[in-house]
């Protein structure tokens, strides 16, 4: 029974791996290189790992101003949102610009789970802009909206198509250059700062989509501690709920050995490849860091140990899943927040229908792991001690 339960999970953890289309965010599938011959059957023998470079500490957010002048900018792009622009966030970023003679300017329409139209918003402010570096200050969503901004005022010609994934678009390889891109994360969730993705809408289809490549991950992720006691209840949970998503999954992925094709080039290995011992180190400790500090950080919003050590397993988990990729939570997602169209969650200050990507994602958990158990019961046995079971 145990050896048909494992084939049974395998078969579909392989049937995700090849089904690209279904999750562009975590799909193991994912390269920038076109795809390799169907007669390749062979699996992989190696993994790499990709991240942003991440600076960590409380009051750190001052310094971006003197690390765009480092860099030579002369006239930044400040992305955000309605509701952030008015916070204290925003207000260190704006004021550390000001003060080392940054010239810029403020885009805060940013939609909270972005749509295809908001990114498109987006990015023709940037286009018009004519920006040589960019500043995203927010969750996931803004961060993703700059990434996209980045991408397309750097390759103006192009159509907005030509690099989201396929089939939905061309998922063209990205080559041209991109400016730099400090992303100051005020969320502790999606690790977006330290990954090559954006996820946004398509609302034509009412599908969940997005671009994914190494090229576009921001060049500095600013993680400023401070920045999270500015969060509701409701949004440090929900957020810590994709941490907690992001690691479990990553952790129990398909194992990057198991993985087939094996790619005939290194530029055809995708950049989520399954579980791998780097990756692993990364899922543990963020999981390590949600058991010990979630609860705490969602019952006290000026517990600053507990908000701190969770922007922290943010970061971890997003260099996990970000390499390793995360599987059927993550899919099912998409289909849980698209279809629901009545739903305004608490705390969320929006002026649209939303289910928060860490409660779509978390929804569907245990009754994910409790399949997957049946593949690799140590690994999901040694997660469950971690998050408090005793037996």
């Amino acid at each position: 029974m145990a050896a048909a339960g494992r084939d049974r999970v395998v078969h579909l953890l392989r049937q995700l791996q090849r089904a690209a289309c279904q999750c562009p965010t975590h799909s193991h599938t994912y390269s920038q290189a076109p795809g390799l011959p169907a007669s390749e059957k062979t699996t992989d023998y190696a993994f790499e790992m990709a991240v942003s470079n991440i600076r960590y500490g409380a009051g750190v957010t001052k310094e971006v101003g003197m690390d765009l002048q480092n860099m030579g900018a002369k006239n930044v792009c400040l992305m955000t949102d309605k509701n952030l622009s008015q916070l204290p966030p925003v207000e260190v970023v704006m004021n550390s610009l000001t003060k080392n003679g940054i010239n810029f300017k403020v885009y805060d329409n940013v939609r909270v789970e972005p749509t295809d139209k908001s990114f498109v918003e987006a990015i023709e402010f940037a286009k018009r802009g004519a920006f040589d570096a960019y500043v995203a200050v927010g969750g996931g969503s803004t961060i993703d909206t700059c990434k996209a901004a980045n991408l397309y005022a750097s390759s103006p010609d192009g159509d907005f198509l030509d690099y989201v994934n396929d089939p939905i678009g061309k998922g063209k390889p990205v080559t041209v250059t991109l400016k730099p891109l400090i992303a100051v994360p005020t969320t502790a969730g999606t690790g977006s700062e330290t990954t090559g993705v954006a996820i946004f809408d398509y609302e034509h289809l009412k599908v969940k989509t997005g671009i994914a490549s190494r090229a576009i991950k921001p060049t500095l992720g600013i993680i400023d501690p401070l920045h999270t006691l500015h969060m509701p209840p409701r949004v440090v949970a929900n957020s810590g709920f994709d941490v907690l998503c992001h690691a479990l999954e990553s952790y129990t992925a398909l194992p990057y050995h198991m993985r087939s094709p094996c790619p005939s080039n290194p530029v055809n290995r995708p950049a989520y490849q399954g579980s791998n011992p780097i990756s692993d180190v990364w899922a543990i400790q963020a999981l390590q860091i949600v058991a010990k500090y979630l609860k705490r950080a969602v019952r006290n919003p000026d517990d600053l140990e507990a908000r701190s050590n969770m922007h922290l397993a943010s970061v971890f988990a997003g260099i996990g899943f970000g390499n390793a990729g995360v599987h059927l939570c993550h899919g099912m997602s998409y289909p849980i927040s698209g279809l629901v169209k009545m739903y305004k969650a608490k705390d969320y200050n929006v002026d649209h229908s939303l289910v928060p990507h860490g409660l779509s994602v978390v929804l569907t958990s245990p009754a994910v792991f409790t399949f997957t158990a049946q593949m690799f019961p140590e690994r999901h046995l040694e997660t469950a001690k971690i998050l408090g079971k005793s037996n």
